[in-house]
């Protein structure tokens, strides 16, 4: 009696689980997408910030890049890792 409980409770346990992991796997590809698609936006405004502060003349200019370049490159790298790893 006590096994068959024991296996019962072990079942619906896999079950559950099981379910979770579909759930969360098929919330993977629109968050990664979405992730990238906000890199991209990112980028375009970031790109464009950078323009105007280097035909203006500024000296700070080589710094909003690299800060620009990394922001991009983080949030790209973001959604290439989070499908990687949940796929």
């Amino acid at each position: 009696m006590l096994i068959q409980t024991f296996e019962r409770a072990t079942a619906q346990s896999a079950a559950g689980i099981d379910q979770a992991t579909a759930e969360v796997t098929s919330y993977i590809d629109p968050v990664s997408n979405l992730i990238i698609a906000v890199g991209a936006v990112v980028g375009l405004i970031g790109g464009i910030r950078v323009y105007i502060k280097w035909q203006s003349g500024d000296q700070d200019t080589q710094k909003s890049l690299m800060g620009w370049f990394g922001a991009c490159l983080f949030l790209v790298l973001v959604g290439v890792v989070i499908k990687a790893f949940f796929t």
